[in-house]
C-alpha cells in the first residue's frame, strides 16, 4: 500500500499547471469584454457565464493543487510560489469580475426567465441566478461596493491584530509535565496537558494559559469590542436587521433555529450535570474546569496500525451499505490519503477536494485510537466530496459549511457506536462511551455556550449599550456557571477563556458546529435502526448545494428549526450516560 497521495491527478506535471495559469489569464482578458453588456440578449449572458464557470474550475484546480503541495511539505520554494501565485491569481479574478453581479442585478429576474426560455443552455444556470437575485435587497451601488470593499482591510484589522496576540506574539511560559520537567506550555499541547491523568499538571496548564489571557485582557477585548463594531456596520450596510440575519442570510437558515438551539442546549444541561457528577465520583472529588478534558477510564491505550484501522472503520461502516464501502476503500487504495507525519508537513488532518478529481486527505496517522477516528472523520468529508462531485455540476457539487460537518460527523457516531458495542472490557468500554460524551460537550455543549455569548455581546451593542472589558468577562462566567454550576467548582478564571476562541472573529459561525453534530447523531440513530435510511443519506450526500441546508435536512426527515429534534439528540447523549452509570455501578 502506498502511504502517499498522487497529487498529478490534478496537473500532471509543470507544464499542465503553467497552461492552466494561462487559460485563466485567457480567459481575464476577455470577461471584461462584456462589461456593459452581459444582458444584451441571452446569448451573451450564456456565453459570460460558461466563461466565468470554466475559469472558476481552473482557478479551483490551480488553488487546491498549490496549497496541497505546499502543507505537503511547507518548506517547499516551488510550492510555495505557486500558493502565492495562486492567491493572487485569485484576488485578480475577483477584481477583474466585480461588475458582474451588480450588471446582473440592474435588470429584473422576469428578464433573466425571458433569456431562459429563449435559450434553454441557460436553465443549468437558473438556481446560480435565482440566488443572485435573492441577495439583491443586499447589494449596494456599484460606488457603494467600491467603497465597502476598499473597507475590508481595515475591518479586518481586530482579526489580524488578534491572530498576531494569539499566535505569533504569544508566549504562556513553562509547567512541569507528568515526568516533573519543564516544557513550553503551547496552544498545540494545551489540550494535551488538560487530558494529563496527573491533576498537577492540569491545573498549571489552566493557570498558566488563562494567566496570559488575563495580562493582555485589556488588549484583546479592545480588539473584540472592534470586530463587533464593524459586524454591527456591515450589516446595518448591507441592509439587514442584525448582525445574526445577516450571517444567516446566505444558507437561508431562520432566526428561529439558533434561538431554538440555545434554548434546547440550555433545557437539557441537567444531562451533562449528571455526567460530571459521575466523573466526579471517579477523581473522588469535585471537579473544577481543568478536569473536564481527562478521560478518568483505567484502559491501556491500544496500539492500532493504519491498516488495522481501515478494517476497523469498514466494520463500523457496515451499516452505510456496500456502495458507500466500495467508494470508501476505493479511495483509501487509490492514493488519495497521505498518511503519516513527517518534517514540515502540515500538522493536523483536514480533506480537500477540486471538482473532477478524486478527493484528497491528509492525515498524521500515530496508531492510537484518536487516529482512527480522525481518519473516520476526514474519510466523511471525503465521501461526501465524492458523492457530490460525481453526481452534480460544477456549480451544484460544492456544499455548504452548515453542511459540511454532518458526514463526518455520521462516520464518528458510527465508529464510536461500534466501539462501544465491540469493546473487550468494562474498562474499554467505559473509555469509548466517556470519549463520545466529551465530544458531544465539546462539539454541542460548548460550542452553543459560545454561539450564545457572541449573541448576547452583539445584541448589547446593536441596543446601544456600551461594551467593556468586565461585561465581556462578567458575561462567559455566568454562561460557565449556568452550564456546569453546581456540578463543577466554575474556577474564576474561566471569565477569560472566551479571549483565546479565535472562532468569535468569524462571526455566528460556531453554531454550525453543533448542528452538524446534533444532525449527525439523529442520521447515525436512523442509519442504525432502519436499513432502509442509508439510501436516503446516500442521496443527501450526493446532493451538494441543489437546495438549502434545512431543506436537505428536511428530506431526510429532520427538521432542524423543530426543539423537539434538538432534544432527541440530548437523548442520545442521557442514553449514552445510562449505559456509562450501569457500567460504574457494576450493573
Amino acid at each position: 500500500m502506498d502511504y502517499k497521495w498522487d497529487l498529478t491527478r490534478i496537473f500532471k506535471d509543470e507544464n499542465d499547471y503553467n497552461n492552466s495559469i494561462k487559460r485563466v489569464n485567457e480567459i481575464l482578458e476577455r470577461i471584461p469584454e462584456y462589461k456593459g453588456r452581459i444582458l444584451e440578449n441571452e446569448n451573451t449572458l450564456f456565453e459570460l457565464l460558461e466563461l466565468d464557470t470554466e475559469m472558476d474550475k481552473l482557478l479551483s484546480k490551480i488553488y487546491v493543487y498549490s496549497y496541497l503541495g505546499f502543507y505537503d511539505n511547507m518548506a517547499d520554494v516551488k510550492f510555495q510560489q505557486y500558493k502565492e501565485s495562486a492567491s493572487s491569481l485569485m484576488v485578480k479574478a475577483s477584481s477583474i469580475t466585480s461588475f458582474m453581479i451588480p450588471e446582473i442585478l440592474s435588470s429584473e429576474f422576469t428578464l433573466i426567465e425571458e433569456y431562459i426560455s429563449k435559450n434553454n443552455k441557460l436553465e443549468l444556470y437558473r438556481k446560480v441566478l435565482e440566488k443572485i437575485f435573492r441577495d439583491k435587497p443586499h447589494v449596494l451601488s456599484e460606488k457603494e461596493e467600491k467603497i465597502l470593499s476598499n473597507l475590508g482591510e481595515i475591518m479586518d484589522i481586530p482579526s489580524d491584530a488578534y491572530d498576531a496576540i494569539n499566535n505569533i506574539d504569544v508566549s504562556f511560559g513553562k509547567i512541569k509535565d507528568e515526568e516533573g520537567k519543564k516544557v513550553e506550555l503551547t496552544s498545540s499541547n494545551y489540550v494535551l496537558f488538560l487530558s494529563s491523568k496527573n491533576e498537577k499538571v492540569r491545573k498549571a496548564a489552566f493557570k498558566k494559559k488563562h494567566e496570559y489571557y488575563k495580562n493582555h485582557i485589556n488588549t484583546i477585548s479592545s480588539l473584540y469590542i472592534g470586530q463587533v463594531k464593524s459586524d454591527v456596520f456591515y450589516s446595518k450596510t448591507r441592509k439587514f436587521n442584525s448582525v445574526l440575519e445577516a450571517n444567516l442570510f446566505s444558507d437561508n437558515i431562520d432566526k428561529k433555529l439558533y434561538k431554538s438551539l440555545i434554548k434546547a442546549t440550555n433545557k437539557n444541561t441537567k444531562y451533562l450535570k449528571e455526567y460530571y457528577k459521575l466523573k466526579a465520583k471517579s477523581l473522588g472529588r469535585k471537579l473544577h474546569m481543568y478536569d473536564l478534558y481527562v478521560n478518568t477510564s483505567k484502559v491501556p491505550e491500544k496500539v492500532i496500525p493504519y491498516e488495522d484501522a481501515i478494517k476497523i472503520i469498514n466494520e463500523a461502516l457496515k451499516p452505510l451499505g456496500e456502495d458507500y464501502l466500495n467508494k470508501f476503500n476505493y479511495l483509501v487504495e487509490n492514493r488519495c490519503i497521505d498518511v503519516y507525519p513527517k518534517d514540515k508537513k502540515r500538522s493536523g488532518a483536514y480533506q480537500w477536494g477540486t471538482y473532477g478529481v478524486l478527493p484528497y486527505v491528509s492525515l498524521n496517522y500515530e496508531n492510537n485510537i484518536d487516529s482512527v477516528s480522525t481518519f473516520a472523520h476526514e474519510m466523511g468529508h471525503a465521501m461526501h466530496t465524492y458523492y457530490s462531485d460525481t453526481n452534480q455540476d460544477f456549480l451544484y457539487a460544492s456544499y455548504p459549511i452548515f453542511l459540511a460537518e454532518i458526514a463526518s460527523t455520521v462516520n464518528e457516531v458510527l465508529l464510536s457506536n461500534y466501539l462501544i458495542k465491540n469493546a473487550e472490557n468494562k474498562e474499554e468500554k467505559e473509555y469509548h462511551l466517556i470519549d463520545f460524551l466529551d465530544k458531544f460537550k465539546a462539539t454541542v455543549y460548548r460550542q452553543v455556550m459560545f454561539a450564545e455569548y457572541e449573541d448576547i455581546i452583539h445584541e448589547k451593542y446593536e441596543n446601544g449599550e456600551s461594551l467593556t472589558k468586565d461585561l465581556l468577562c462578567e458575561t462567559y462566567y455566568k454562561l460557565n456557571k449556568n452550564h456546569f454550576s453546581p456540578a463543577v467548582t466554575v474556577d474564576k478564571d474561566i471569565q477569560y477563556e472566551w479571549s483565546r476562541i479565535p472562532h468569535f472573529y468569524t462571526s455566528y459561525y460556531v453554531y454550525k458546529y453543533a448542528t452538524g453534530f446534533i444532525s449527525a447523531l439523529i442520521i447515525a440513530d436512523k442509519i442504525e435502526n432502519d436499513e432502509t435510511f442509508k439510501d436516503k443519506y446516500i442521496k443527501f450526500l450526493s446532493s451538494g448545494n441543489t437546495k438549502y441546508p434545512l431543506e436537505l435536512l428536511k428530506d431526510l426527515g429532520i427538521d432542524m428549526t423543530d426543539e423537539k429534534v434538538l432534544n432527541k439528540a440530548f437523548d442520545l447523549f442521557n442514553e449514552k450516560l445510562e449505559l456509562l452509570k450501569n457500567i460504574e455501578s457494576g450493573v
